[in-house]
């Protein structure tokens, strides 16, 4: 069984009910939806292969999908997705990310793919980050040398047309095998009420396993970037960002350093 989690706060029915089809429930194929809105929503009890679970109040993006991995272990699912709301996809990607994880049991984590609504492709990949590679993708992104910052805190070298295996990347979708998160008790840190709990938990899954970018399959993701419209949720950012550097490091991160000579080195042996 494959099972998939989505966070739901206020979401347009129109767009969760575009990813459900995405999904493709069946049988084999089991969504949770796990409400995080002010208001519950009848329009999803009662639906085959559909279980929806509403939680009073925001617990924020981690401590949802938390929830949704946890039933994943309970379902004893192969592999456990966990999607943004603004996804859509063909539902036959699904089978081919399986057949890909099956046919190398040291992959923990696959992300495809990932182009806008408007063809383009987005750069998902990523070094683990320090402080200055946050702020110049935030606020200088486009300008000269920091442009260059920004394609080498991106992997923009690799092309983004072959597989690699890089220490952190986007967690709008993310295909993960259940087994390897209950073995090694892998759960989102709910300390992250949102943003940068992808890059903590990804890199605690490269520790253990292969953490895949893989370019033969390709979803579409809205990609709403709230924290470029909103100060309020710009702010929620800047925090998340503080609590993740206290996690593992302002200046100083061993395993940043290690990991990141490694998959550029990787990239750069690609290139000779």
């Amino acid at each position: 069984m494959i099972t998939g989690s989505v966070v739901l706060y206020n979401s347009a029915q129109d767009i969760v009910e575009r990813l459900i089809y995405s999904f493709g429930v069946n049988e084999d194929r089991r969504i949770i939806l796990i409400d995080n809105s002010e208001k519950r929503t009848d329009i999803y009890l009662n639906r085959e292969y559909i279980e929806y679970i509403y939680n009073e109040k925001n617990l924020g993006y981690g401590s949802g999908h938390n929830i949704g991995i946890k039933k994943a272990i309970e379902y004893n699912s192969e592999y456990h997705i966990v999607l943004n709301p603004d996804l859509f996809f063909e539902s036959n990607i699904i089978d081919e990310l399986k057949m890909y994880a099956d046919s190398d049991k040291s992959v923990v984590y696959i992300l495809p793919k990932v182009i806008g609504e408007d063809g383009n492709l987005q750069y998902l990949c990523k070094l683990l980050p320090t402080p200055f590679d946050l702020f110049v993708r935030r606020f200088l992104p486009n300008i000269g040398l920091f442009q260059k910052l920004n394609d080498r805190y991106t992997l923009k070298v690799f092309g983004y047309d072959k597989i690699i295996n890089p220490p952190c990347l986007s967690g709008c979708f993310m295909f993960l095998r259940t087994a390897v998160l209950k073995r090694n008790n892998l759960f989102f840190d709910e300390k992250f009420f949102m943003y940068c709990e992808d890059f903590d938990l990804i890199r605690r899954l490269h520790r253990v396993g292969k953490t895949i970018y893989y370019p033969k399959v390709t979803i579409v993701h809205h990609h709403e970037k709230s924290s470029y419209k909103s100060r309020k949720m710009l702010m929620l950012h800047i925090k998340s960002a503080c609590l993740y550097f206290n996690k593992y490091g302002w200046i100083w991160d061993k395993e940043r350093k290690m990991q990141n000579k490694k998959i550029l080195k990787e990239a750069i042996d690609d290139h000779i």
